[in-house]
């Protein structure tokens, strides 16, 4: 008697496809593999498949047309479809070994084996869920109707394309692709002022990437690190993680103050363009003080210049790389702010002896961020699409922010830092005593996200009133009503 696929095992599940077929043929090997049916098993027939599914027969054909394409399935006189000999990926089904060599299962003491890692103590939490929030003022994401999906997917058909495949499915043992690193050396390198060569220039995954690299390099037991309180909580998890001592140097309205450095630092991380989380910009001769200073007192600079592209009330000031004549100061940049988070492209640019050494480094981890990804994105900058997309990006961010200053202005909330040349968030102050991490666990309720203030701080005052609203990732028409939301649970004291 031939054994049948049962009907009730193939279950279509949302989360699986973005399309029908896609979900369809999910679910049929899902029932293949998870009720290890034979080769020669026999599938319901189109028509009772569609009928119990309420689909279409013609995508239940197109589906098993697929599968038998992918050795899936088999194509039987008489119409009939089985489970093919060819199923990939069959499960290995185990045997019961025999008594003298059953093992006592004694699971690893993790807590000893990870005793020398321990768990950051500072870490930015946003929830998976965010979009499922009416008001997200959240930062670093991103509204998806500004971004142009068709230019994208015209850069990702030319990657796909004869000519740059083979290339790019090679392994590039360690070297980046040429296409992306030109364009950053010729254009968005002078953009900030900054020239550099081919061989001063890593590709890596993100800013943050960059970040651990260039720590990891640089930092040592015996070199004390500055970096802004408040600050952006990575700098301090990772010169932490290098076992670095730290100073937490006090911002002002002006950013990091290069007088104020101990007169013992060796190695100094700003974000100098749009402070994390203040906003503020450090001036141009401030700018000029922190790169005399490090020539004097002989220590490095770690520029993170995450968000120069959302320059749009006023021309960005020069990047500290940018005034750096004695080779002082390492540059980090990325792609994932002004583009979309997941991209995770971002690049690393010093003198070429550190980026050999950060090369090496990075091989230990991974070889270079996925080729084609670097192809795309290499094409949707060369091609104009990014410099149309910023344009479009600026002017929206320049009407929220206006409407969210207006906003802010109606209620008691103050706005504690903001950056001149415009941002995509601003940082506010709740009434004094209040708490913004409770703030921000009632907003919650309301379907409003705000960003609590206390984890930019290494010191944070208790209770933190601080916060930081992002108006990247919501629209310029709820920015106003999720404003009046946070002014109201913020006024109960709650």
């Amino acid at each position: 008697m031939t054994n049948r696929l049962s009907l009730e095992t193939v279950i279509l599940r949302d989360d699986e496809a973005p399309t029908l077929q896609g979900r369809l043929a999910a679910a049929v090997v899902r029932a293949i593999l998870d009720s290890r049916a034979r080769p020669g098993t026999r599938l319901p027939s189109t028509r009772q498949l569609a009928t119990a599914l309420g689909i279409s027969r013609m995508t239940v054909t197109l589906v098993y047309q697929d599968l038998i394409g992918q050795g899936y399935l088999e194509a039987q006189p008489r119409s009939a479809i089985t489970v093919a000999a060819t199923v990939p990926h069959r499960r290995l089904e185990l045997s019961e070994p025999p008594p003298k060599h059953r093992i006592i299962a004694q699971p690893p003491d993790w807590g000893e084996w990870l005793s020398d890692h321990q768990l950051p103590r500072r870490t930015i939490s946003k929830p998976i869920d965010w979009r499922s929030y009416k008001y997200p003022f959240i930062f670093g994401q991103t509204d998806p109707s500004l971004f142009d999906n068709n230019a994208w997917r015209d850069c990702a058909r030319r990657a796909l394309g004869s000519r740059d495949f083979a290339d790019l499915s090679a392994d590039r043992y360690g070297a980046d692709d040429p296409l992306l690193v030109d364009y950053i050396c010729s254009n968005t390198l002078p953009r900030r002022g900054i020239n550099a060569s081919h061989d001063e220039v890593l590709i890596t995954l993100g800013s943050q990437n960059a970040l651990f690299l260039a720590v990891e390099l640089l930092a040592r037991a015996d070199r004390i690190a500055v970096t802004e309180e408040p600050g952006y909580p990575d700098f301090a998890e990772t010169l932490r993680r290098a076992y670095s001592p730290t100073t937490f140097l006090p911002v002002d309205s002006l950013g990091l103050n290069p007088a104020d450095l101990p007169a013992n630092t060796r190695l100094v991380i700003v974000t100098p363009s749009h402070q994390v989380p203040t906003g503020s910009t450090m001036p141009l001769e401030r700018r000029r003080d922190l790169i005399a200073r490090a020539s004097a007192d002989d220590f490095l600079i770690i520029e993170d210049d995450y968000d120069f592209e959302m320059s749009y009330l006023a021309p960005p000031v020069p990047a500290l790389k940018s005034l750096d004549v004695s080779g002082r100061v390492i540059y980090l940049g990325s792609f994932s702010k002004s583009l979309f988070p997941g991209l995770r492209i971002g690049y690393m640019v010093a003198p070429a002896a550190l980026i050999a050494q950060a090369r090496i480094l990075r091989s230990f981890i991974l070889r270079h961020p996925p080729g084609h990804l670097q192809r795309i994105t290499a094409y949707f900058l060369a091609l104009g699409y990014y410099d149309t997309h910023i344009v479009r990006l600026r002017e929206t961010m320049k009407l929220r922010r206006a409407v969210l200053e207006d906003a802010v202005a109606e209620t008691r909330l103050e706005i504690a830092g903001a950056a001149s040349s415009g941002g995509s968030s601003v940082w506010l102050k709740g009434k004094d005593g209040s708490d913004s991490t409770k703030l921000a666990a009632e907003l919650r309720n309301h379907s409003v996200l705000i960003e609590p203030g206390a984890v930019f701080f290494e010191m944070p005052p208790e209770p933190c009133p601080y916060f930081r609203l992002g108006y990247g990732s919501i629209t310029e028409a709820k920015i106003t009503a999720g404003l009046r939301i946070i002014s109201r649970v913020s006024e109960r004291g709650r």
